[in-house]
């Protein structure tokens, strides 16, 4: 008999830790290969993480919520036979493992007993809906800041996080004023900036007070999801971050709709493939950031970043109402049935939970489809640090004024309303008509006769 350590897996190359939210075997279980002993989050992607070896859970290291760390162990697995031999990724053999177990667990119950010796005069902040990460968190235990201090703390990191520098910046605010009410972003050099001199002080709005809901006897009371509450949040932020405005366009597609059915069923003969109309609009999008760079951009306080690469988020809405955004990386250099096959492939993950959290960052425009649930246009919220956002409305056939050089006339055509939000911090109303013109006069002039 020997013993496995199941560690969290590398996630992306930007993923360094992740939350412990299901497990899916207790200890006394039997483990088959492959199979998932627990589930992890990292921002939106939830992922099960499988067994290496088959055998018996023997041990959980970590509780529901815990914050792990990429390589850190989670569980012990009890095998039959030799543990497997370790891979060539530098990491010690499990015999090796063995041998330093005794003191290993030795050193983490004396830090174990440190670290409640110091923290049990505060506040836990486990509870928080916000996510801090362990550096900040020991920081608050040490410092003596309170939960209510620690979410009032703007924080300047990926969504808002609080990083260690905003946190010191609070201490060392709150030690020279005497009192928490606001943060003082961390500056670029040491100089510090006088009283009198406001521009580097942000003061930290009131949190809007929730009405109570009335609740009455026969009503159902429906916890928000983990995704849920992120989505929520993500949509507050962006609605009180941008300064949202639409324009609106009408597109004939009707050449678009002739030259898929002519074609989808030989494209997916030939290529194992479905075409949708989704990578022709993502087609169409990318041709348009490209002529106009200046929507794929993100503002940071008061300087633009131009995007080097077009990176389009596609929202896709999962089965239990939830939203994800996987990001189709350097759209610009793929020709359509490339485009076709990376949006199938997003799609089909989406649906399956398979993303990985590198496919849903580092998106630089969005894409969403809200004629597929039969809207004709939607006003959809940007997604942050994002400038604009296009909502493809539903197709539809309705009748029409043709115009040709005989003269005018009525037929049917197929058409669509595109909707584009954009932030009108940075980008004005000429910028972004222009932008969605764009796409759609791209679509207008569809060659009936292209080849796949």
């Amino acid at each position: 008999m020997s013993k496995f350590e199941l560690k969290l897996p590398q996630m992306g190359e930007s993923v360094a830790e992740a939350t412990l939210t299901t497990w899916l075997k207790e200890v006394g279980d039997t483990i088959e290969l492959d199979e998932a002993v627990f589930e992890i989050a990292t921002d939106k992607v939830d992922s099960e993480v499988p067994s290496e070896v088959e055998g018996v859970l023997l041990e959980k290291r970590f509780n529901i919520d815990d914050v792990i760390k990429v390589g850190e162990v989670v569980a012990v697995i009890q095998m039959e036979g030799d543990a497997p031999e370790a891979t060539s990724n530098g990491t010690d053999s499990v015999e090796e493992i063995e041998d330093v177990e005794e003191p290993v667990a030795v050193l983490e119950e004396q830090m174990t007993q440190v670290t409640e010796s110091v923290s049990s005069p505060v506040q836990d902040f486990s509870n928080s809906e916000r996510f801090y990460s362990p550096l900040v968190k020991n920081i608050a235990k040490e410092e003596g800041v309170s939960m209510d201090e620690l979410e009032s703390i703007i924080g300047t990191g990926k969504e808002g996080r609080v990083t260690k520098n905003d946190i010191k910046a609070f201490l060392k605010n709150r030690s020279s004023n005497g009192s928490a009410s606001s943060t003082v972003a961390p500056a670029e050099d040491k100089t510090v900036q006088a009283p009198a001199k406001t521009e580097a002080v942000k003061i930290t709005p009131e949190a809007p007070k929730s009405t109570p809901v009335p609740v009455t006897q026969g009503d159902e009371i429906i916890p928000l999801t983990r995704m849920g509450k992120l989505i929520a949040q993500h949509m507050v932020d962006s609605v009180s971050t941008s300064a949202h405005v639409q324009s609106f366009v009408e597109v004939d597609v009707t050449n678009v709709v002739n030259w898929r059915n002519k074609v989808k069923k030989e494209f997916e003969q030939r290529e194992g493939e479905k075409l949708t109309f989704t990578p022709i609009f993502m087609e169409a999008v990318s041709v348009a950031l490209k002529k106009y760079p200046m929507i794929n951009i993100s503002l940071d306080g008061d300087k633009v970043i131009k995007k080097k690469n077009i990176n389009i988020g596609m929202a896709a809405a999962l089965p239990d109402g939830n939203l994800i955004v996987p990001v189709i990386k350097n759209a610009d250099q793929l020709n359509l049935v490339g485009m076709a096959k990376t949006v199938n492939d997003l799609a089909n993950r989406s649906r399956n939970n398979q993303l990985k959290p590198d496919e849903i960052k580092d998106g630089t425009y969005t894409v969403t489809n809200v004629g597929s649930f039969g809207s004709v246009f939607g006003t959809p919220i940007i997604n942050q640090p994002q400038v604009g956002i296009l909502a493809l409305g539903a197709i539809r056939k309705i009748p029409s004024v043709i115009e040709t050089d005989q003269g005018e006339y009525i037929g049917i055509r197929s058409k669509m309303f595109l909707s584009h939000s954009y932030d009108h911090r940075v980008v004005n109303g000429a910028l972004g008509g222009m932008f969605v013109k764009t796409v759609a006069d791209y679509l207008e002039a569809w060659d009936i006769n292209r080849e796949i």
